[in-house]
């Protein structure tokens, strides 16, 4: 089973809080269908879990594949330059209109969300967050990622069903390991 290599920090674009039981990572590309498909049941999961979730998502655009997946990532990262709570906006934005990811329409959302449109349409052309982006690339190379969507669960990728149910379980499961006392798995009594 592959493992994060780069741990969660502060620099992540991260919802939830910091001391949540379970932190799930996705490794995504705003234009891959797939991860069009995950982002209702990462949001369905996020509500079913509430506070003990913590959920982290990183940039893995597969540029070769998807056209637009590189100017996305640098719309969603110049967004988060002007917030959090920017970058999610223009997150969940880029996942409800992946059939319209090009610059025209970025910049539109960037001004449906009341952002500096101008800040964002200059980081997209000098490719300001590039750095960050690769960073998160190669930290998903890492840690064995080799397409969209890739989770991992505390550090361990989870190779399930995307789908609500699943998710649900596999998260359940690891925060009840990860409440469970020093030293004891997850289902050991302590009698």
């Amino acid at each position: 089973m592959s493992k994060l290599t780069i741990p969660v920090g502060e620099t992540d674009h991260a919802q939830g809080p910091a001391a949540a039981l379970v932190t799930l990572v996705e490794y995504g590309d705003y234009e891959c269908p797939y991860c069009g498909a995950a982002h209702p049941v990462v949001k369905a999961v996020q509500a079913a879990i509430g506070d003990e979730l913590r959920f982290v998502f990183r940039n893995f655009p597969l540029a070769q594949l998807h056209e637009h997946a590189m100017l996305a990532a640098h719309a969603a990262e110049s967004a988060g330059g002007q917030g959090e709570a920017a970058f999610w906006a223009m997150h969940d934005r880029l996942f409800e209109n992946q059939d319209r990811l090009d610059l025209r329409s970025l910049i539109s959302y960037a001004q449906d969300l009341g952002l500096n449109v101008g800040q964002v349409q200059r980081d997209i052309e000098a490719e300001t967050f590039r750095p960050r982006i690769e960073h998160d690339f190669r930290g998903g190379v890492r840690s064995g990622v080799n397409g969209t969507p890739t989770f991992f669960i505390n550090g361990l990728r989870y190779d399930g069903g995307v789908d609500a149910d699943s998710l649900t379980v596999a998260i359940r499961r690891a925060s009840r390991t990860s409440a469970a006392p020093t030293g004891l798995a997850s289902g050991h009594r302590l009698d």
